[in-house]
């Protein structure tokens, strides 16, 4: 089918399709690579993160796609194309794609290294001197590392690494007949650097480590003809979705480290290679892995190979001061004006709830609980669900101390988190082997809710101290990425979130929770719920409004109703950082809805939903998307927000959100993006403005007239 006619069928689906949509995210991060305002050292990070991101979506998205192809199971992407004609149109996006990185790279990028310092070289840059260092660097570091693998009819075909680069190599014995050529692979391993080094007074020169390699390559040949050398780079299918089984019993951990391993060996959906590459050789690689042109990604002498490199660059000791700094947090908005070290966070959250929004505010608060609850002999337990981790955590370290103390600890650890499992695997390990009661995953659901409890025995009375949030508990990303987080000692929360954990880690169905919402047992159910109430009131005359803030809106019947409440008047405000299938703006079916994007210096992470209510507004919080695998596959929470102050300090978050026009999209119609553009107005940048909020702000919060 040809590309034309794919996107005008593509154009007439009232549905977005998750993957295209996507590839729109990721230009919009390429966009701040473009930005001037930013230095080339910032620049130069986003352009790595399009390409970590990149990596992913081919793993992920990519493979996910080929194991219906190879597993010969049906599959009618959101658009309606089958998985043939799709994989064309994903595809050649991806190449599309590429091509604009390339571009940006050689165009507008690479051209501002020596004014700021340094600069890309080759060998013939060097001096003698320099030339010498750089042979020896190779002959003492690289050359020990490297082993040629020889694939003929004496030699099976070898095991190629995911994302490592590698050369292939087409050789001949002197005064052998023509055809008769023999194929190696050399790897260049993981733990090399990416670029060699020369330091000079005026700048520092970055030889990628390739050439260098390839410049000595006759060093691995000795006394062979060398017909050709390509320098590659293959990604593998890292979806494992087919494979993954119910059984949670014993053998569980062990079928997750085959999991893992089949990341090395699983099929090839991308080959990154050069342009100039060996046809009897490509030909070897096509029939191997059953790929075709469309799988190949050509680039040319003096394009870097996976840009991602560029972090040995950017991370550079000689350029630390040129990395732009953020501001330091401030306190939540409901800590005590004159709070001090030594207050005491127990007593704090017996007095009041706290809402943290993140970055802005430090986790610190829920740190510096769990660390005196780990010392505290007071504290008879500790709950916690665990996705993600720091890699050296003090939350582990916590825990660790709890139970050493005597301390009941039970973690309900996710070692199914996406390219986390070895680190949560080794995490999870260490807290069992302390004592603590670990929980290794639900039977074929990911947790992906973010809940802590401490239980706290004060005088005659237990106190349960509360942690509710949508970010992980990792204090690094929490300096990255924009989410938010209720702390309270509320009895009915302390209830709803007991009978939750009996859920998760026990035999036990609530017939109702007073203030969370729950997947997989009636997430969806209760959010169409809310939608519905809304598109009613709206057609009673009464006031409405829908406003939602999430990373992705892939779920095709949370769509529908929105489209249904938008045509019954419903004003829709969604603001969508990433995968967004819905249509807004659509004539007879969304013109009442709205999707912005925000892309900026954080990562947007924290989900919110807001529903009018008729002036009663009901506003959640919470760690679940509204997409099928959050609402099917995935242990998710939201939490209702109750208290007066934090709701319009929630509410303000969206506002500010609505009003951001710094780092915000708008999506049309036909599902690109826009920059929006100020008109006039003064600059409002939300990762900015979010440092200076104080309760007079926040007073008088509106998000519908």
């Amino acid at each position: 089918m040809a590309i034309d006619r794919i996107t005008s069928l593509i154009n007439k689906s009232n549905l977005v399709s998750r993957d295209l949509s996507w590839l729109q995210f990721n230009y919009r991060v390429l966009d701040l690579a473009r930005k001037p305002s930013r230095n080339i050292f910032d620049r130069l990070k986003f352009l790595a993160i399009t390409a970590s991101n990149l990596d992913e979506f081919f793993m992920i998205r990519v493979g996910s796609l080929y194991n219906y192809i190879d597993y010969g199971r049906e599959r009618i992407d959101y658009s309606g194309l089958r998985e043939l004609p799709f994989r064309k149109k994903l595809l050649t996006e991806c190449q599309n794609f590429v091509k604009a990185q390339n571009q940006l790279f050689e165009d507008e990028l690479e051209p501002l290294f020596e004014e700021n310092g340094f600069k890309f070289a080759d060998l013939n840059d060097l001096s003698a001197a320099e030339l010498k260092k750089a042979n020896s660097f190779f002959d003492k570091i690289i050359f020990p590392m490297l082993t040629p693998m020889v694939y003929d009819n004496y030699h099976t075909f070898p095991i190629l690494m995911n994302k490592l680069l590698i050369f292939s190599v087409v050789t001949r014995s002197f005064g052998e007949k023509k055809d008769n050529k023999k194929l190696s692979f050399i790897q260049i391993p993981q733990n090399i650097q990416r670029f060699y080094e020369v330091e000079r007074d005026d700048k520092m020169l970055f030889i990628p480590i390739e050439e260098l390699v390839k410049a000595n390559i006759e060093k691995l040949f000795r006394n062979i003809e060398i017909l050709s050398v390509n320098l590659f780079r293959i990604t593998r299918n890292g979806d494992f979705t087919l494979e993954e089984s119910d059984d949670i019993e014993a053998n569980f951990l062990e079928e997750m480290r085959k999991k893992l391993k089949t990341r090395k060996t699983g099929r090839v959906v991308r080959i990154e290679i050069d342009k100039d590459y060996d046809k009897w050789m490509m030909k070897i690689l096509c029939d191997r892995w059953e790929i075709d042109k469309d799988n190949i990604f050509k680039f040319k002498k003096g394009d870097l190979v996976d840009y991602s490199a560029l972090w040995q660059i950017i991370k550079h000791t000689e350029f630390k001061d040129k990395i732009p700094t953020t501001p330091d947090p401030v306190p939540p908005l409901a800590f005590p004006e004159h709070k001090s070290d030594s207050d005491n966070i127990f007593e704090i959250l017996k007095d009041r709830d706290i809402l943290l929004h993140h970055p802005y505010n430090n986790i610190e608060p829920v740190i510096d609980m769990l660390e005196r609850a780990s010392e505290d002999p007071k504290v008879l337990s500790i709950k916690l669900t665990i996705y993600r981790l720091a890699e050296d955590s003090r939350i582990t370290n916590a825990l660790l101390k709890a139970a050493e103390n005597g301390i009941h600890v039970s973690v309900l650890f996710e070692v199914k988190a996406r390219f986390d499992e070895e680190n949560n695997i080794r995490e999870a390990k260490r807290l069992q082997k302390a004592g603590c009661f670990v929980i290794y995953g639900i039977s074929r659901y990911k947790t992906h809710t973010k809940l802590l409890m401490i239980v706290r025995k004060e005088k005659e009375k237990v106190t349960r101290y509360l942690h509710m949030a949508s970010g992980n508990y990792n204090e690094e990303t929490a300096r990255l990425y924009t989410d938010i987080g209720l702390m309270t000692t509320d009895e009915t929360y302390a209830q709803d979130i007991s009978e939750f954990f009996n859920v998760i880690t026990g035999h036990s169905l609530p017939h109702e929770y007073e203030r969370l919402i729950t997947a997989p047992k009636d997430m969806r159910t209760r959010l169409i719920h809310l939608i519905q109430q809304e598109a009613e009131n709206a057609r009673a005359g009464l006031p409405s409004g829908i406003c939602i803030k999430i990373n992705s809106l892939e779920d095709k019947e949370s769509i529908e109703e929105l489209y249904a409440a938008s045509q019954a008047g419903v004003k829709i405000k969604l603001i969508v950082r990433g995968i967004c299938c819905l249509r807004p703006g659509r004539k007879g079916l969304s013109e009442n809805i709205t999707v912005r994007s925000i892309v900026g210096n954080y990562l947007e992470h924290s989900r919110i939903y807001y529903f009018h209510n008729n002036g009663e507004p009901k506003l959640y919080g919470g760690s679940a998307d509204m997409m099928v695998r959050s609402f099917e596959r995935r242990l998710e929470s939201l939490f209702l927000i109750v208290d007066e102050t934090l709701k319009r300090q929630v509410m303000n978050i969206l506002r500010y959100n609505l009003w951001d026009n710094v780092n915000s999209y708008e999506m049309n119609e036909e599902s690109f993006y826009k920059e929006l553009e100020r008109n006039g107005e003064p600059v409002f940048n939300i990762h900015e403005e979010f440092f200076k909020v104080t309760p007079e702000l926040i007073e008088d919060v509106k998000l519908f007239d």
